[in-house]
């Protein structure tokens, strides 16, 4: 008895000892087979062999499943009764011991199969939300590089290119009356400087800054510098008109302001073949208001609505609503043909931030000749 009762020990050691927990599938079958059948031997010789059942119920809910561990539970239960009355005489306490410690075994394997069925859904639920997360991740850097590529189309459009169309300007009028005159030599000045301003304005929008020009003064005296230059530039009348006090507007809406009145003026220089264009700033108590008016040919605005995003007629007006629309503000482009164009962009500020009544000023300049 004391053999077959180490023999016992030693399986189970055998079984749980190289991954420290009990085995599974084929491995898992023959050792529980094997402590059965050492059980049922030392039963035969011993009634204390009895209690060796409570250690077998585990293992039976564990590894043959809930329908078959019970049913190996009961069966081993009365095996163990029988086998106690044969030994020492059947009593209420014969019964009472295996079949309470079956139903306690029956319970806590039913709540570990809970227990692991819950947290297998859990794993594989955390397992989804963290793929999901992944690709959310990855679908948001994908969004944040196209937003940049747009944002630097937009600055280089607004800046750059309206810079160099500048330049390139002055440079045929500078040839055509020659750079050894004393207007030739004006024009290359004039040239450079506007290189200068569009190196600047590069650096700047890099490094995601203010633009150069809205460093000093603000967006009324950027807004004048905008329209002194086109006015040299070009010699399209310019009229700048600011009217009541501005205020200080957040960095954004400045920005936004102004990139979007160079791009609209730049339109009339380039597109328009007008003889004038009003640019005039205002504010109400919650809205700033950004209006540019030509008296050139004007165009199809449905036609050009149509237009593809990347069409190079439409690309600047399209950045204009892009930037008015990443702020909460709105943008109206009216034009026909014949008919020159207006743009309107208004943006919504924190009722009276920057608005001091007694400083309400009124601000025109016409670059025409008059102020």
């Amino acid at each position: 008895m004391l053999g077959l009762a180490a023999l016992f020990v030693v399986t189970y050691v055998v079984g749980v000892w190289p991954a420290g927990a009990l085995p599974r599938g084929r491995r898992g079958w023959w050792w529980t087979t094997a402590l059965t059948l050492e059980w049922l031997v030392l039963l035969t010789l011993s009634a204390d062999a009895t209690y060796l059942v409570f250690a077998l119920f585990f293992i039976y809910m564990h590894l043959l499943g809930t329908t078959r561990g019970v049913a190996a539970v009961i069966l081993a239960a009365v095996v163990a009764v029988i086998a106690f009355g044969i030994h020492r005489g059947f009593d209420a306490a014969g019964v009472v011991g295996p079949a309470l410690g079956a139903g306690v075994a029956v319970v806590i394997g039913l709540g570990y199969d809970a227990l692991t069925r819950d947290v297998t859904r859990r794993q594989a639920l955390i397992d989804e939300l963290t793929h999901t997360r992944d690709q959310l991740a990855a679908v948001e850097r994908e969004a944040g590089v196209v937003a940049e590529r747009e944002r630097l189309a937009r600055e280089i459009h607004d800046t750059v290119s309206q810079s160099l169309s500048s330049i390139v300007m002055l440079l045929h009028v500078a040839q055509r009356e020659g750079t050894d005159t004393d207007k030739g030599r004006e024009r290359v000045e004039q040239a450079r400087v506007a290189a200068g301003e569009a190196l600047a304005e590069t650096r700047n929008f890099i490094h995601a800054l203010a633009p150069p020009s809205l460093r000093v003064g603000g967006i009324a005296d950027a807004l004048q510098r905008l329209g002194a230059t086109t006015q040299q530039t070009s010699g399209l009348r310019t009229r700048v008109d600011v009217s009541g006090y501005v205020g200080d507007l957040p960095t954004p809406v400045e920005t936004a302001l102004l990139r979007i009145a160079q791009s609209a003026v730049a339109n009339v220089v380039q597109h328009a073949r007008a003889a004038r264009v009003d640019v005039t700033l205002s504010r109400l108590d919650d809205e700033v208001i950004l209006d540019v008016v030509d008296d050139g040919v004007g165009f199809d605005l449905a036609a050009l609505s149509r237009s593809s995003r990347t069409d190079q007629q439409s690309f600047g007006l399209v950045a204009m609503q892009d930037r008015a629309v990443a702020l909460g503000g709105r943008l109206v482009v009216e034009s026909g043909r014949g008919q020159g164009t207006s743009v309107a962009a208004s943006f919504t500020v924190h009722p009276g931030k920057g608005l001091d009544k007694g400083l309400a000023q009124e601000h025109r300049f016409d670059h025409g000749g008059t102020r």
